[in-house]
């Protein structure tokens, strides 16, 4: 799972850097654009940031559980964060030119599961945390 974060989380960080180009070169320019317009490019930017970042932590520092359950939880858990950077890619291509009324199922589809999944990331560590002090 950890390469798989990894790869995912590079393929994103360079999507993010594309996404930046492409705002930059940009015509009209995004400051001549109506501000919700700027504003939904820039966001959905930013999530397609956070979703590459937790993408190559878990990359660079993923350590399976030993316990079944808790194991499942950082599959799942897996499985949502690495699906969130695709839906907020297709997010930022999708949905900024309709502004406010843009908001989609791209972006709930990108941050829900991020949100979810590092959630079970963190039940499935903290058990393991939890239970090492105990012993």
């Amino acid at each position: 799972m950890k390469r798989i974060h990894l790869i995912v989380g590079l393929l994103a960080t360079l999507a993010f850097v594309l996404s930046g180009q492409a705002m930059h070169f940009h015509r009209p320019k995004l400051q001549t654009l109506p501000d919700d317009v700027h504003l939904m490019y820039v966001s959905r930017h930013i999530y397609l940031a956070g979703a590459a970042m937790v993408n190559v932590c878990l990359g660079l520092y993923l350590k399976e559980q030993g316990a079944l359950w808790r194991k499942a939880f950082q599959r799942l858990g897996s499985v949502f964060v690495l699906l969130s950077p695709v839906f907020l890619l297709l997010a930022f291509v999708q949905e900024p030119s309709m502004g406010m009324a843009g908001r989609s199922w791209r972006t709930q589809l990108g941050l829900i599961p991020l949100i979810i999944g590092v959630g079970l990331h963190l039940v499935a560590n903290l058990a393991a945390k939890s239970n090492s002090a105990q012993n």
